[in-house]
């Protein structure tokens, strides 16, 4: 019971770090990189589907993004969807291909940024410290239960907290990254 119990607290603080690099990807710096229009949904037929399901998406140099719709009139959809997403990209046609230029970062700019990252952090942060809150709650209730004897209780609180640790390290790393990706002009 115990080992499932650790288990499962650490797949869920994997979902958490894994989330956190997710939005952290769609925190630019600048420079382009095709993962950035990942999250972007376009109306394709009624249905909203991820941009990459209806378009080639490459890098036509370091600071721009080939858009390249496999249906003609997908151009305006996909453009719109670009335009609308809350990334502050302008992407514009040129003939079949819509270019999506990087806007370069001012160092106000650069800032806000940071502090977006160290908000998400803390969220991942929160995250990992509230299952380490109900991992241990729930060796408790075991314990008071009969279910587990008190010193295997008193060691996998240790363990869960050693995986909240290591958590929280690997979440520091991820911002310290995306900081100094941030602030590379």
């Amino acid at each position: 019971m115990i080992a499932e119990l650790k288990k499962n607290a650490e797949s869920k603080m994997q979902r958490s770090l894994e989330s956190l690099k997710l939005d952290l990807q769609k925190i630019r710096t600048g420079r382009a990189h095709t993962g950035l229009l990942d999250h972007v949904q376009v109306d394709y037929y009624g249905s909203m589907v991820p941009v990459n399901q209806v378009a080639n998406i490459t890098l036509v140099d370091a600071r721009t993004i080939g858009v390249q719709p496999w249906e003609k009139g997908m151009l305006q959809k996909v453009e719109k969807a670009i335009r609308d997403c809350d990334l502050g990209l302008n992407p514009a046609s040129q003939g079949d291909l819509i270019r999506v230029p990087m806007p370069a970062l001012t160092e106000e700019r650069r800032k806000e940024m940071i502090k977006i990252v160290k908000t998400e952090g803390e969220g991942a942060k929160v995250a990992i410290r509230n299952l380490r809150r109900d991992a241990i709650a729930h060796l408790k209730d075991a314990l008071k239960k009969g279910e587990v004897p008190e010193d295997d209780e008193r060691k996998a609180q240790d363990d869960v907290q050693k995986l909240t640790d290591r958590y929280i390290v690997e979440v520091d790393k991820l911002l310290a990254v995306k900081e100094a990706e941030l602030m590379q002009v």
